[in-house]
């Protein structure tokens, strides 16, 4: 039985990902090694605030790699071909209109590895991604949010890519 968390995620999230990380290990490792030799070069690496400062960013640099180095390996890629073209689902672009105002708002439901909120790319976890997955052009699907329920319209469902 596996126990291991899998990580949801678009061809292109998971691309994207597997280049960042090889950019941490390629580049910003040898930066921060540098960093750290140049701090110790300072002499007394007790009252080093630069020497500490680079090894806080190592241990912080070295912590991001083991979790997305996890993410790639379990990822889970959706392929969302065999599911309707009007049906919210993970790698899709979702248009809704709060009710009763109006507002329209559009966004992309990614896995939680991808999720870029300033890009409007939400987790598929966040509570506007629970309440939508599933649904189709022209349901009303309330949602629970930390500053209430509210209810939406889906009007358009399209492919992110």
């Amino acid at each position: 039985m596996n126990d291991q968390k899998t990580y949801p995620m678009t061809a292109q999230g998971k691309a994207k990902l597997e280049a960042e990380l090889e950019d941490l290990k390629v580049n910003k490792r040898k930066e921060i090694i540098e960093r750290i030799k140049v701090a110790r070069s300072f002499g007394d690496l007790s009252e080093n605030s630069e020497y500490e400062s680079a090894r806080d960013e190592q241990a912080m640099l070295e912590g991001r790699i083991a979790t997305m180095e996890n993410q790639i390996r379990f990822a889970e890629i959706i392929d969302d071909k065999d599911v309707a073209k009007d049906e919210v689902t993970l790698g899709r672009k979702v248009t809704f209109v709060e009710l009763p105002d109006g507002d329209e708002e559009s966004y992309t439901i990614v896995g939680s590895a991808e999720a870029d909120p300033m890009d409007f790319k939400i987790s598929n976890d966040s509570p506007i991604a629970q309440a939508i997955l599933g649904k189709k052009i022209g349901d009303k699907v309330s949602i629970d949010s930390p500053g209430g329920a509210y209810e939406v319209e889906i009007v358009a469902v399209e492919n992110a890519n």
